[in-house]
């Protein structure tokens, strides 16, 4: 058994279209909820995975350069390239130095004189004769290198100096030049050769700069320019940022998945080598290994370049420090993340499927097998134990990705039948993919299926038993992607809540990773994230504090109980009507809105124009044209147009409607309340690949059903909803298309685990509104002690965690007055965990 882990107001909305849209005024201090909770203390519920909770780290918004990767100089080796980001070019983050008038030179090459095959461009300097002092600066990332007065740096460079120059002088100092360090002085000369030295800082700055320079004539060419802090995350060469590492620790994680994520599964699936070194490639583990001058570097899909100095070996290495299972993730050959494409190539796949087999070898092979001597020589001769691998990410294409993993897992399976292989179920919560990508699961007998999904605060307080109806017997889950699309703490308060439901189905939820881990506030490509950094400090978001809350008191076993319910949450869908496009030109014509009695609430033919409805978006351009409402521009994105009362409930529509051109269908939206809180049937979206009914709620949307319905130009569809208090039926063309119930939100949720090793219960209660819920709690038989530990997570909902303002952290305290049953009241918008002891 692992050791127990411890360790402004803007929407004043209430309740929503029957969903639950958190007041972020304060209520009254007297304002309260009655609630109860009942523990059966006499029952035992599920065991609690030792890996439940872990994090999944993949370099998305410079996580890795720039962020966790501890290496201060960007473009190192002069690899980046238009393939990368069209704004680079080779000397990226370089600019020339020198005084005085010089007749210097700087430029980039790429030819047979370089440092070795894999690493393709370095750096020539043309020295000038009139010996001035001439070479190149480096800038660093974001504002520039962060160095603090009194820590060393370690510096490194590999120099090829065929005429003998003068020494070469490494300076660090702030941009306008003004000295950071006493200048090193290296003796270089003959061919390729690594030299190194150490900076001590004289004064601190998050601008710094490098430079190297030289003088007396002659050529350098220099490649893999490196600055460390010598102080990295447990003292490693080629190491990890520390605090940004220690905010990961504070964590406890039980398992880390690398590399990613898109990473994995977008781009050509070559090697990367001759004729065409392909620069757009999927991250491939032995691309990342052995020593870094001789790693390749990629475009990465999020757009900078991956240098791969943060490789397979450094992540294995990683996940040991932090007493972590580490869950590596290999191509599958179909990708994902939006390219949707199969590679059909059999000596290929069988490549790859090579590759993960040689991977596990270089995990767990003994230090004279081939792989395993690969990690020995790089400093680890023990086996890492590894003892699980997923194959693919997110693959749109379920049938495709089933048939090469299914290979995968054989081959993995005949070599290594005490590894499992994780499967996964694509990016969705639900949908047509979802759907096809269980059912193989469930086929085939996967032992693991990954679950990605990003939805709304509101979707997550109402899914709480999305885990309760799956198969016991069916393969596990690992949520290994989730998160509410916002990092305020209204989004980690539902995140909370729903993590409670993760908790008390833990014989079928076995892991769950937040996602995305990190994000450089100078450069991000998605939002929302769990710890955000800059060039000098690293600060935990709300929803950080959170998560670190559920690893750290996770508790070992799942003990029954039972709460009540919030009264008046739920009710009907509420809203006016919409009509919408997305990158498609369309017309609508003949609506009609009528009560569930028959009477009519709306009715336009557009033989007058159009004045009942009104343009909410800045996007399109809506007309009256030959008796139909044409929304006319083909590009724009969310045109929505509505009409009626926001009151409307228990309501019939019916439209017709017709794409004229562009890459998508139409939207009808229902459950209107305004520009970011409505319902929408889309049909023919994602690109004419599929329709479905979305959520919109406070600007997110979640997916609710969906089908693989497509929309041809210049027909005519007759389209009608039916909204019935909380349930909606679709019809198109006559048939119906489907049908669904609008969960029901809850603001107050709780779980109950304990740990085996002190024998406390931990009550863990999420109360997600603007009223305090005083409750009573019965425990039944179980005696404790007459005092409890409090760790509480209350703030105002729209707080946000910044580098200089921590308004969401935890308050720890003690209460008295506990007993087999006892009330205590949790404030509003908080969540709570309890410590009970048992009694001596």
């Amino acid at each position: 058994m692992r050791a127990n882990r411890r360790t402004s107001a803007r929407t004043t909305c209430a309740l929503l279209t029957g969903l639950l849209c958190v007041v972020t005024t304060a209520s009254p201090a007297s304002a309260a909820t009655d609630y109860s909770i009942d523990i059966d203390v006499s029952e035992a519920g599920p065991q609690i995975s030792d890996q439940m909770y872990g994090i999944f780290m993949e370099d998305i918004n410079h996580a890795a350069d720039g962020g966790l990767y501890a290496e201060l100089v960007q473009n190192r080796s002069f690899e980046y390239s238009t393939a990368d980001n069209g704004n680079y070019t080779p000397m990226t983050a370089w600019e020339e130095a020198g005084s005085g008038n010089t007749d210097g030179q700087a430029r980039v090459v790429n030819n047979s004189g370089r440092l070795n095959e894999r690493n393709r461009n370095y750096l020539r300097i043309v020295l000038p004769t009139d010996g001035s002092e001439y070479g190149v600066v480096n800038s660093g990332y974001s504002t520039g290198i962060p160095v603090t007065e009194g820590e060393e740096y370690d510096f490194s460079v590999w120099v090829k100096a065929p005429g003998r120059p003068d020494p070469v002088t490494v300076r660090l100092h702030d941009a306008q030049g003004e000295p950071l360090a006493e200048p090193l002085s290296l003796d270089v000369r003959g061919d390729w050769a690594q030299y190194t030295g150490t900076l001590t800082a004289t004064a601190s700055s998050t601008a710094g700069r490098l430079s190297v320079t030289g003088s007396g004539g002659g050529v350098l060419d220099l490649d893999m320019v490196s600055l460390f802090p010598h102080e990295t995350f447990k003292g490693h060469d080629n190491g990890l940022r520390k605090d940004i590492a220690e905010q990961i620790a504070a964590l406890d994680p039980g398992f880390v998945r690398f590399p990613g994520g898109c990473l994995v599964n977008t781009g050509s699936h070559e090697a990367y080598e001759a004729p065409d070194w392909p620069r757009e490639r999927s991250f491939q583990w032995k691309d990342t290994v052995g020593p870094v001058e001789e790693r390749a570097t990629n475009h990465n899909f999020w757009g900078y370049n991956q240098s791969y100095g943060l490789g397979y070996y450094e992540y294995f290495r990683f996940a040991e420090d932090l007493g972590a299972m580490p869950l590596p993730v290999v191509p599958a050959l179909v990708t994902g993340c939006g390219e949707n494409r199969v590679t059909d190539d059999p000596e290929l796949l069988q490549r790859h499927i090579q590759d993960t087999l040689d991977l596990i070898e270089f995990a767990n092979g003994p230090a004279d097998s081939e792989w395993g001597g690969v990690r020995a020589e790089m400093g680890h001769p023990e086996p890492f134990g590894l003892t699980h691998v997923q194959v693919g990410n997110e693959e749109n294409l379920p049938d495709a990705f089933f048939e090469r993993f299914l290979q995968f897992r054989d081959a993995i399976g005949a070599e290594y039948p005490d590894v499992t292989v994780v499967s996964n179920s694509g990016p969705a919560s639900g949908g047509t993919v979802f759907d096809r990508a269980w059912e193989l699961n469930r086929e085939h007998g996967a032992a693991m299926v990954d679950e990605h999904y990003y939805n709304s605060p509101a979707w997550f307080l109402a899914n709480n038993e999305r885990y309760d109806s799956y198969d016991r017997e069916g393969p596990d889950v690992y949520l290994g992607e989730f998160a509410s699309q916002g990092n305020q703490f209204s989004n980690a308060l539902a995140e909370a809540a729903y993590m409670t439901g993760l908790e008390r189905n833990a014989d079928v939820v076995k892991m769950v990773s937040y996602a995305p881990l990190l994000a450089a506030d100078w450069g991000t490509q998605w939002t929302p994230d769990m710890i955000w950094f800059n060039n000098g400090t690293s600060w935990g978001s709300a929803n950080y504090e959170v998560q670190r809350l559920f690893s750290t008191n996770t508790g070992d076993r799942v003990v029954p109980s039972t709460a009540s319910g919030t009264p008046g949450v739920s009710g009907p869908i509420t809203g006016a009507v919409g009509l919408s496009t997305w990158n498609t030109s369309a017309e609508y014509d003949d609506v009609r809105v009528a009560s569930a009695d028959g009477g009519t609430l709306l009715e336009d033919d557009f033989s007058s124009g159009a004045d009942q409805w009104t343009h909410v978006t800045d996007a399109g351009n809506w007309t009256v044209e030959n008796g139909a409402y044409v929304q006319t521009e083909p590009s724009g994105e969310n045109t929505m147009v509505t009409a009626g009362d926001p009151g409307w409930t228990d309501y019939d529509l019916e439209v017709t409607a017709t794409k004229r051109e562009g890459a998508e269908g139409f939207l009808v939206g229902f459950g209107v309340q305004g520009t970011d809180d409505y319902y929408w049937w889309n049909l023919g979206g994602w690109n004419n690949t599929q329709s479905a009914v979305e959520r919109a709620s406070g600007g997110a949307k979640s997916l609710v059903v969906s089908d693989g319905t497509t929309v041809e130009s210049g027909r005519a569809y007759d389209i009608r909803v039916e909204v019935r208090g909380r349930d909606v039926t679709l019809h198109l063309d006559g048939e119906e298309w489907g049908s669904f119930t609008a969960s029901e939100p809850e603001p107050f949720r709780q779980v109950v685990t304990r740990d085996e090793q002190t024998g406390e219960l931990i009550v863990k209660v999420v109360n997600a509104q603007g009223e305090a819920a005083r409750t009573s709690i019965d425990l039944g038989s179980a005696r404790v002690g007459p005092s409890a530990e409090l760790t509480v997570l209350q703030a105002d909902p729209a707080a946000e965690n910044t580098a200089s303002d921590r308004p969401v952290s935890p308050e720890t305290s003690t209460i008295d007055g506990v007993d087999s049953t006892f009330t205590h009241t949790f404030p509003a918008h908080s969540v709570t965990f309890m410590r009970l002891t048992p009694e001596e």
